[in-house]
């Protein structure tokens, strides 16, 4: 037994030495994920999470980012001036419309920005999307900056510095709030019925370029009704009464290629018109809300942003 005795003894002082190499650390390895709060994040606790309880969310998280797609986070200033942006077109237009208490019960309670557009593999890019009413994603955040540089250099007029605004960073909202909207208050079926037959789902951006013609505001109105409710609102109290009537005018003129391959299509202006009158009864009935009112609110507020009235890189309380 005694040949067995120092190979014993040099097995336990060999784990004892091991042990005491692998003295745990008294510093944890779990690290405290609470970010200092810049004057940034105080304006956003002041206009946002205080009044409506709206998160604001400009810092990447990648769980609430979607894994489909490459992203890179939104530039700080770039999302100072959506912020802006966010609360003076949108959240304060309803404020105007309908009081603070609507837009505290409706709005939805999160924003979050990425800085680039998701692109899809067909060439088009999401804006933005929404999630149960409570969170919207909002992408491409970075080249908010970029439109009012080329509108500085004279690259771009007020019209289409607002029109661009409008269409990549301000519209998304308005759609995406008509969702919430309807959500909690239906609108009549009977607007439905009025095109059934010519929603195309998915396939709606490879559809022929005479969706006015055929009905449709705009190419993705002809993805399914709900769509189709929203982009005509949206559209709508976006864009002034000159607008409206050069769509109806196109849609009328689109229609003689529409009857080139259905010679008893409905001409398509009628069909617009038709749907645009359910949308503005189910605002007022529904809702309290005049959409000519809410246009004139919300286009009064473009002409501040574009015509330097409003502070966009503010973050005093």
């Amino acid at each position: 037994m005694k040949k067995f005795l120092l190979p014993i003894l040099t097995l336990v002082a060999l784990v004892v030495m091991s042990c005491e190499q692998d003295k745990l650390s008294e510093e944890s390895v779990i690290k405290d994920t609470t970010v200092e709060m810049n004057d940034f994040d105080y304006w956003l606790e002041a206009n946002f999470l205080k009044p409506y309880n709206i998160e604001f969310k400009y810092r990447f998280a990648m769980n609430e980012s979607d894994k489909g797609f490459w992203t890179v986070p939104a530039d700080v200033n770039a999302s100072i001036m959506y912020a802006h942006l966010v609360k003076y077109l949108c959240i304060d237009t309803y404020d105007e419309i309908a009081g603070i208490n609507f837009t505290r019960a409706y709005f939805p309670k999160m924003f979050f920005l990425i800085g680039t557009w998701e692109y899809r593999n067909n060439g088009s890019y999401v804006l933005g999307t929404a999630e149960a009413g409570k969170k919207i994603m909002l992408s491409g955040v970075n080249g908010i900056p970029l439109l009012f540089e080329q509108h500085e250099a004279g690259d771009i007029t007020k019209e289409q510095l607002a029109e661009d605004i409008s269409y990549y960073y301000i519209k998304t909202i308005h759609h995406e709030f008509t969702h919430i909207l309807n959500q909690t208050k239906s609108y009549p079926e009977t607007f439905g019925t009025i095109t059934s037959n010519t929603y195309v789902g998915d396939a709606c951006f490879d559809t022929d370029e005479y969706w006015r013609g055929r009905g449709f505001i705009t190419a993705y109105a002809q993805s399914e009704h709900r769509e189709d409710f929203a982009e005509l609102l949206s559209e709508y109290i976006t864009h002034d009464a000159a607008w409206w009537e050069e769509q109806l005018q196109a849609a009328h003129s689109e229609t003689t290629q529409v009857r080139a391959k259905s010679p008893d299509a409905p001409y398509g202006d009628v069909i617009i018109q038709s749907k645009m009158d359910i949308v503005t009864a189910y605002m007022q009935d529904a809702w309290n809300i005049d959409v000519d009112e809410l246009r004139d609110i919300l286009l009064r507020r473009f002409n501040d942003v574009v015509n330097e009235r409003v502070d966009l890189t503010n973050v005093e309380i």
